[in-house]
């Protein structure tokens, strides 16, 4: 029992030094890492007062360079900008030495046009007072013709009496004499003033008008080329021509079904005639037999599909036409279905001029003259371009193409005046503007240009039967002859009938019922000469 007591009391003391040893080493540690935290902190601490001293420093060196850096900064920043000042003020003084030198141009122009306007005031100055002095000299005219007339009514009363009593006429009688003398008198009066008149207009105007138009004609040239209303297309050779007729002419029967072409195989060798008066319609059926006889397969079902194609692809041409012939001209803002049917005009012949060419040729020249009188040009150039737009249509609807180009142009919302101008290009209106006369005449300067217009032998030597008939209707014409062929007329008159005042009557009557009667491209020169002769033999 006292040994395992003893025992027991050494074990606790063990455990209890161990426990103490324990304590002391945890005692220890605890002193040691407290120790150790104080030293690593005192050693931060100086570490920390080393690197901020170092920071400083290096922030003051920093501050050193940044501040000689901006001083740098700013004297380069100092040179740029007097370098930018000196090259702004360089750029500022040349753009206003331009700015002046355009002022002076600006200037220069300006004095030339008012130096034209004052020479414009004063020719219309000018033109004041010859008009002045002659409404003064047709005034004095009139008062002299009003003293003549009552001249002739006292002597009308006197010869009346004098009639009555010598030649035993009756009053209604001598009446009608006397009345047909003062008429004759009056009128031979009135033809030489207008004969006088219209000489001295003509000697102020014609120099002027013969400047505008010649200048216009000049700078717009044109090719002229003729056309038929049939196409030939060449053949490879004759053996081709079987084919195109086809297995008991299936093939030329499908042909002229699709197209509305009739298709002419005659003896002539290794050609096609292709005849229509429709031009769409024989282009494609040119432009399909050509693509058959390339492929060489020909039957009626790539006949028509050929057809299909062909039409599609000539309507983007028609319209691509229409778009070149506006560019041209230099006009905008025509409706879709416009342009259209100006691109169907390059198809389109007349007289065989082709219509297309003759229209945008009518629009320049229209434009030009227009511009030389100061007046509207785009205005001129629309109507010019569409004065023959009826043309395009006058293979499908009744009526001339004057009247269906007024519709069409009323259709798609054209202007009124540009209506007015298409309706009076042939005489079918009276033109309401100065630009629709223009239009007459730039549509006659391009149709009498020589070799734009043709005609068949028959309808020519009709038109020269049809010229001489009409002027050797009038009363008192010996002769007619049509010369120059077809574009003057001459009447020889007879000197006992006509005088020479009546001679100007009668060739504007002539010249009147030829327009009224006869269609003509260009125009007619009307020329009555009286001749009288005197014959006697001496004996």
């Amino acid at each position: 029992m006292t040994n395992i007591t003893n025992l027991l009391l050494a074990d606790m003391g063990v455990g209890l030094a161990v426990g103490l040893i324990v304590v002391a080493l945890v005692v220890g540690a605890a002193v040691a890492v407290a120790a150790t935290w104080l030293i690593l902190k005192k050693i931060a601490k100086q570490r920390s007062a080393k690197k901020l001293d170092e920071t400083q420093t290096r922030v003051e060196e920093m501050l050193k360079a940044a501040e000689a850096e901006c001083k740098q900064l700013k004297r380069e920043a100092n040179a740029e900008s007097k370098e930018q000042d000196f090259k702004r003020r360089s750029e500022f003084e040349q753009e206003m030495k331009e700015k002046r030198a355009e002022q002076q141009r600006t200037e220069a122009r300006l004095n030339r046009q008012e130096d034209m306007l004052e020479k414009r005031e004063s020719d219309i100055s000018r033109k004041e007072q010859s008009l002045e002095a002659q409404k003064n000299n047709w005034q004095k005219k009139n008062e002299e013709i009003q003293k003549l007339q009552e001249d002739l009514s006292h002597q009308h009363e006197l010869m009346t009496q004098e009639l009555e009593r010598v030649a035993q006429l009756t009053k209604e009688e001598a009446k009608k004499q006397l009345t047909d003398e003062i008429l004759d008198e009056t009128r031979r009066e009135c033809a030489i003033e207008v004969r006088n008149a219209e000489q001295q207009a003509k000697e102020e105007a014609e120099m002027n008008a013969k400047n505008i138009i010649s200048l216009a004609i000049q700078r717009c040239a044109a090719d002229h080329a003729s056309e038929t209303t049939v196409s030939v297309v060449p053949l490879p050779n004759d053996d081709m021509k079987a084919r195109i007729i086809g297995r008991e002419g299936r093939n030329i029967r499908a042909i002229e079904n699709a197209t509305g072409i009739e298709l002419v195989i005659d003896d002539t060798p290794e050609v096609v005639i292709l005849s229509g008066f429709d031009p769409v319609r024989r282009e494609i059926a040119r432009l399909t037999l050509e693509r058959l006889i390339a492929d060489g397969r020909i039957h009626p079902a790539r006949i028509e599909e050929t057809v299909e194609k062909v039409t599609k692809e000539l309507d983007q041409q028609i319209k691509a036409a229409g778009e070149n012939a506006m560019f041209e001209v230099g006009i905008f803002g025509l409706h879709p279905e416009l342009i259209k049917l100006i691109g169907r005009l390059k198809f389109r012949t007349s007289y065989g001029q082709n219509v297309y060419r003759h229209s945008i040729e009518v629009a320049q020249l229209a434009g030009l003259m227009a511009q030389e009188l100061g007046l509207d040009v785009n205005f001129a150039k629309r109507a010019g371009l569409l004065h023959d737009i009826g043309k395009a249509v006058d293979r499908e609807q009744e009526g001339t193409h004057v009247q269906l180009g007024a519709d069409v142009a009323k259709k798609y919302k054209e202007n009124a005046m540009i209506v007015n101008a298409i309706m009076a290009h042939h005489g079918d209106a009276e033109p309401k503007t100065v630009e629709a006369v223009l239009v007459q005449a730039a549509d006659a300067i391009s149709g009498a240009r020589p070799g734009a217009r043709r005609e068949t032998g028959a309808g020519y030597v009709k038109r020269l039967e049809r010229l001489e008939e009409i002027g050797a209707g009038f009363r008192g014409v010996d002769r007619c002859y049509a010369i120059q062929a077809g574009r003057e007329v001459r009447v020889i008159v007879k000197p006992d009938q006509i005088d020479d005042a009546k001679a100007i009557f009668l060739a504007k009557d002539i010249a009147k019922k030829i327009e009224e009667e006869l269609e003509y491209p260009g125009q007619i020169k009307v020329n009555v000469i009286r001749e009288f002769r005197s014959v006697e033999y001496a004996k």
